[in-house]
């Protein structure tokens, strides 16, 4: 008898797709209420998952996901940084 292991999956706040963890990217609101990438997915703090496609990401900024979830106004700045971030990851 083989036991299958258990893929853990999490929602895209971008897209609501569920996806595999290594298919997604978590950013973090640590406790001091700074927001980054966590490429680790082993950061403190809350976490939300978003496709590595920077569309996903537009569509949470448009629809305000990313603060819901956070519970804090998320200026533009970081919204740029996120981007260019993903660009990054993207460009690899």
């Amino acid at each position: 008898m083989t036991l299958k292991k258990k893929i853990p999956t999490r929602m895209c706040v971008g897209c609501h797709e569920m996806k595999s963890k290594k298919e997604l990217v978590r950013i973090v609101k640590s406790q001091d209420g700074v927001i980054s990438i966590d490429l680790t997915g082993k950061k403190p703090g809350r976490g939300a998952y978003i496709c590595f496609n920077i569309d996903c990401l537009e569509k949470a900024k448009k629809g305000k996901k990313l603060e819901r979830t956070f519970e804090k106004t998320i200026e533009p700045e970081i919204y740029a940084r996120l981007k260019e971030e993903l660009e990054n990851i993207n460009a690899q």
